[in-house]
């Protein structure tokens, strides 16, 4: 019975590759490798081990089914099991997930909320969970797929749109962090396929008629904590800033730990931070170190490989976003608004001096686009001040390859990283300053020939995967 079963869902996985292929990819590009996942709905668990879990247990209601996924896959852990039974007991006590799968099983559950409410046990307060289901626009055309033989029996679906699901999820305890949609055209055509599933399927209009809809959710419970915080101030000829940073820099967290990154001045920043250093006697820590390679992002990575304290956080010390409004970026980390924070200074009302109306036309320019491209609100993507537990940026800096090594800033290696590991990005509106000493050390035509660059390349990588 079993390897009758095993050959029947082999048979609809070749039938139906190309659709198969396409959950898959998106899967991987939301699933951290290495994980913790449970998935409800494993099927042959071909998708669980495809995203190569350092613990994988998968849940399967057709007993026969589980018991070919289980000899399938015998590095993972299949339960036979109805959804409205599951808890810790019934998986003999797993513990907690980072990521909790949900593939094409909401439109056959008799009760989603129940499901949703259920694997509130199975989470830690950084889970993940990733819900994939098919558009109803669809309907009709699946249905003929199960009268030609095509497509694998259904029992009786649901009618699931995206705003159901996410009224289900409201009520159930999660959040939904991004969402989108794949797949134009299930069937393998050369040329079209690819152009459709790759490149149309994200285009505007066009999106919401893919057969998958997938979302991301967190749990909203979260805990307060009281965190440490490190401050990494690069500083490269701004002498005249680096005493004013630390007179107004309050105390922030449990503890403040502050770390001046100095980079190949021309006038005596390093001889100023070495100084206030030496003779600072407040509650903070300070510590300074010299970059031997180049550019505002070698000067933040050096800072955080330093740092010690649970939030890492920047600071430009040109001081134009004011050291008194860091509070507020600890804050909404520390009681979980967001895992990821970053500056908006388009908020406020500001000077042309401090940024000019065409600085200010670019930054919405830049900033529309990466809210596409990332799938979360962003207003200001060039705010240089940007906050991240440690765990996270460990994460991130793990995955930074994906992304190509190009990014002089380190801003958007930030942005890109948070939203491959699906942090909740959050913004707090500062208020944007004119800078009182130096000049800008940004070149806005050759910056923003790279910031261009970037963006193509993360469009491949984000949205448009192959």
């Amino acid at each position: 019975m079993t390897n009758l079963v095993e050959r029947n869902l082999d048979r609809f996985s070749r039938l139906n590759r190309t659709y198969y292929q396409d959950l898959h990819r998106i899967h991987r590009l939301l699933v951290p490798e290495g994980s913790r996942i449970l998935q409800v709905g494993c099927g042959n668990g071909d998708l669980l081990a495809s995203l190569q879990p350092h613990v994988g247990v998968g849940i399967e209601t057709n007993p026969a089914l589980a018991a070919a996924a289980q000899e399938r896959h015998q590095d993972l852990k299949i339960y036979q099991l109805e959804a409205g039974i599951i808890s810790q007991q019934a998986l003999n006590n797993p513990g907690t997930f980072d990521v909790i799968v949900l593939t094409n099983i909401l439109n056959t559950l008799p009760d989603v909320q129940d499901l949703l409410q259920r694997l509130e046990a199975f989470c830690h307060e950084r889970t993940r969970l990733v819900i994939s289901f098919h558009n109803w626009l669809w309907q009709p055309a699946l249905k003929a797929a199960e009268k030609a033989g095509v497509r694998q029996q259904q029992p009786p679906e649901s009618w699931l749109t995206p705003n159901d699901v996410r009224n289900l999820l409201d009520l159930s305890g999660w959040e939904v962090l991004k969402s989108g949609h794949r797949c134009l055209l299930p069937r393998h055509i050369p040329l079209l396929t690819p152009l459709l599933n790759r490149w149309g399927s994200q285009l505007p209009l066009l999106e919401q008629l893919g057969l998958t809809h997938w979302m991301v959710a967190r749990p909203i419970r979260q805990q307060p904590q009281q965190p440490s915080v490190s401050v990494v101030i690069p500083a490269r000829n701004e002498a005249g800033n680096i005493a004013a940073a630390i007179d107004r820099l309050p105390p922030l967290g449990s503890s403040t730990e502050v770390i001046f990154v100095e980079g190949h001045s021309s006038d005596h920043t390093w001889d100023e931070i070495q100084r206030v250093c030496s003779t600072y006697t407040g509650p903070m820590q300070l510590r300074c170190f010299q970059q031997t390679g180049k550019g505002k992002a070698d000067a933040v990575w050096l800072g955080f490989e330093e740092a010690k304290g649970d939030i890492l956080i920047i600071l430009d010390a040109d001081l134009t976003v004011r050291p008194e409004d860091l509070p507020r970026f600890i804050e909404a980390l520390a009681i979980g608004r967001g895992e990821f924070v970053n500056g908006c200074r388009l908020v406020y009302p500001r000077s042309d001096a401090a940024m000019p109306p065409l600085n200010t036309a670019a930054n919405r320019t830049f900033a529309a686009l990466f809210s596409w491209l990332l799938r979360q609100r962003l207003k200001d993507t060039l705010c240089g001040t940007k906050a991240i537990w440690k765990t996270d940026y460990e994460n991130l800096k793990r995955g930074r390859a994906y992304f190509g090594d190009f990014d002089p800033f380190g801003d958007f290696d930030l942005l890109f990283g948070a939203s491959k590991l699906n942090l909740k990005i959050v913004e707090v509106p500062v208020r944007y300053q004119e800078r009182t000493y130096g000049s800008s050390n940004i070149a806005h035509v050759k910056e923003g020939l790279i910031l261009a660059r970037m963006c193509g390349y993360a469009a491949r990588k984000l949205r448009f995967i192959p």
